[in-house]
């Protein structure tokens, strides 16, 4: 065989393998669909609430300020989407807002796709 078909043919039984056995342990993940985050107080996503609130200060010259993570999901696409509702407050009042904020982690790139009061 060829290099180039013999790289093909690894990389074809690399994924099967991995895809095979990440069925038989039950925890395959589905690309496209949000799944709940179970642990709200992981740093990494407090990181990205705070990253959140703080690129909506910026864009909006507003001065909310993090309290914490109310809910989370995520969602696997070319990077992460992930989902937050995020209690913070303005001045004195306390409310709740989603942000999705898009993260591929390998090229350290963060984005904010969406803010919005719910």
């Amino acid at each position: 065989m060829y290099p180039r078909q013999l790289s093909v043919l690894f990389l074809s039984l690399l994924l099967l393998y991995f895809t095979v056995s990440g069925v038989c342990a039950g925890r395959a993940a589905v690309v496209g669909t949000y799944r709940p985050i179970k642990d709200l107080n992981d740093p990494h996503l407090i990181e990205i609430a705070m990253f959140a609130v703080a690129e909506h200060n910026k864009e909006e010259q507003m001065d909310l300020e993090y309290t914490k993570i109310v809910k989370g999901e995520s969602q696997v696409v070319a990077g992460i989407n992930y989902r937050l509702v995020i209690a913070a407050k303005d001045s004195a009042d306390l409310g709740n807002y989603e942000a999705v904020v898009y993260e591929r982690t390998w090229e350290h790139y963060r984005s904010l796709t969406s803010f919005k009061k719910v």
